[in-house]
């Protein structure tokens, strides 16, 4: 059967006319596909590693960092009084000295423990000390170094301070403070050198201080010379020629260092053998005061020592 139709003008764009129609799905490669699942894989991958990674610990999230403190610089220019070591820095040995002997004295506690925490004053710190003394009472004289009334007033400051300073010297180095009779003898030859140079004054009354210093430095020798020998050191006294030492500072100071001399033959009497030496040990030791006690011509005149 003919059934006549409209003619319909040729569609070769179909989808052009029909605007509900719908794209067909791109078919995809199957390369595609699996890249998609690897990639996915890998994603999965990487967050399971996250979550056990040591840096997603909540410990290290939590901890934070110690960092060094820097020094922040102020950018305004404000006064300041110095930090305690540049003081330090700018004073010398007397302002020092003074700073701490005044701190101590406020502070009994704090002077305790620099006693305790300071070393032992060696000999020759001391005789150190002793000959700044000397020297500043040598430079108080006047011109000419007379021994007049005015010269005594005029260095009566820096010769009590001398004085002074030998009276506490002195003791640091007597048993039983110091044990060892030769250290004890060294500082005393130092010091018995010291007492010799004090000026000798025209005026009388002026003379005392040296008249005491030699009694104290006398004694001093004695009480060491006691106690070395009840301690089997009187060997040290003779073989080191600390008797003939000691003749000598008698000599010199016109015989007022008895109370020494008189220790040193009652105490050492037995080092040199004993009486019965007699002639023999004075002509061997004739500078020997103690031998001449020995042989029995104490008090003769002999020489002693190379005057």
């Amino acid at each position: 059967m003919n059934v006549l139709l409209s003619p319909q003008p040729p569609s070769f764009f179909p989808h052009q006319y029909d605007p509900n129609r719908r794209s067909p799905a791109r078919s995809m490669s199957p390369f595609h596909n699996t890249m998609s699942s690897n990639r996915k894989r890998k994603a999965e991958d990487d967050g399971d590693e996250m979550s056990v990674s040591p840096m997603s610990s909540p410990a290290i999230q939590s901890r934070q960092l110690a960092r060094p403190s820097k020094k922040v610089r102020s950018n305004e220019l404000v006064g300041r009084p110095l930090s305690l070591p540049r003081l330090l820095e700018t004073l010398d040995v007397t302002q020092l000295r003074t700073v701490l002997q005044t701190i101590c004295e406020r502070q009994p506690d704090i002077g305790e423990e620099v006693v305790k925490g300071a070393p032992r004053p060696t000999v020759d710190c001391a005789l150190r000390v002793l000959k700044e003394y000397q020297d500043k009472l040598a430079e108080a004289f006047p011109y000419g170094e007379s021994s007049s009334d005015y010269s005594y007033y005029r260095v009566k400051p820096a010769l009590l301070a001398l004085i002074d300073a030998l009276e506490d010297f002195t003791p640091q180095y007597l048993p039983p403070n110091e044990t060892q009779a030769n250290i004890s003898l060294q500082y005393l030859d130092g010091a018995t050198k010291i007492v010799h140079s004090l000026p000798d004054w025209e005026s009388q009354s002026n003379r005392h201080h040296k008249e005491n210093a030699y009694d104290e430095i006398s004694k001093a020798w004695a009480l060491v010379i006691n106690e070395a020998s009840k301690k089997g050191a009187g060997f040290i006294l003779h073989s080191g020629g600390w008797d003939q030492t000691l003749a000598k500072h008698n000599q010199q100071s016109g015989g007022r260092m008895g109370p020494a001399i008189a220790s040193m033959m009652a105490n050492v009497g037995w080092v040199g053998g004993g009486p019965q030496n007699g002639a023999s040990t004075s002509t061997a030791n004739q500078g020997s005061v103690l031998d001449q006690l020995m042989a029995g011509n104490y008090g003769s005149p002999v020489r002693v020592g190379p005057w």
